[in-house]
């Protein structure tokens, strides 16, 4: 057996090894009572689209696609849902200082604005994930009234 088939047989050993190192999965499953659209008025469209586009790096359930169980795809989306979850968390929105939620709250309109979220890497395989103009209005509006309302509470 030469070197590169040797090599290529140590290569596919190692991909067969590293399957059996599963990141630990987002999946929570309970209600939040700290959760955004319990805390603030959110009509459920605009809930419906958070949920579809949002939700999966953004909360503490997450619904896992096919290639979560594929290594080293799942470690990389768990990295993802890390960061996501570390940067906006609407499962715990409602924990946030008034200071944060506002800071979030307008991150969320400059992403959206920006069309930098959802993520391409995401939107590419979720496509139902990306939002339209309309949807984008949607929640710049909701944004909007719950900046104002929170303003108010000062």
């Amino acid at each position: 057996m030469g070197r590169v088939q040797k090599g290529l047989l140590l290569l596919l050993g190692a991909l067969v090894l590293i399957q059996f190192i599963q990141p630990v999965r987002n999946q929570g499953g309970q209600a939040y009572p700290a959760d955004i659209s319990r805390i603030y008025p959110m009509p459920e469209n605009v809930q419906g689209i958070l949920k579809t586009s949002c939700y999966d790096c953004h909360s503490n359930n997450t619904n896992y696609p096919w290639y979560a169980n594929i290594q080293p795809g799942a470690w990389w989306l768990a990295s993802h849902i890390s960061k996501g979850k570390d940067e906006l968390n609407f499962n715990e929105f409602g924990n946030y200082s008034s200071r944060k939620k506002q800071s979030k709250l307008k991150a969320i309109a400059s992403s959206i604005k920006d069309v930098t979220m959802p993520i391409s890497s995401y939107t590419l395989i979720h496509r139902n994930a990306k939002l339209s103009r309309t949807e984008q209005e949607l929640i710049l509006d909701w944004v909007e009234k719950t900046k104002d309302s929170l303003s108010q509470i000062k």
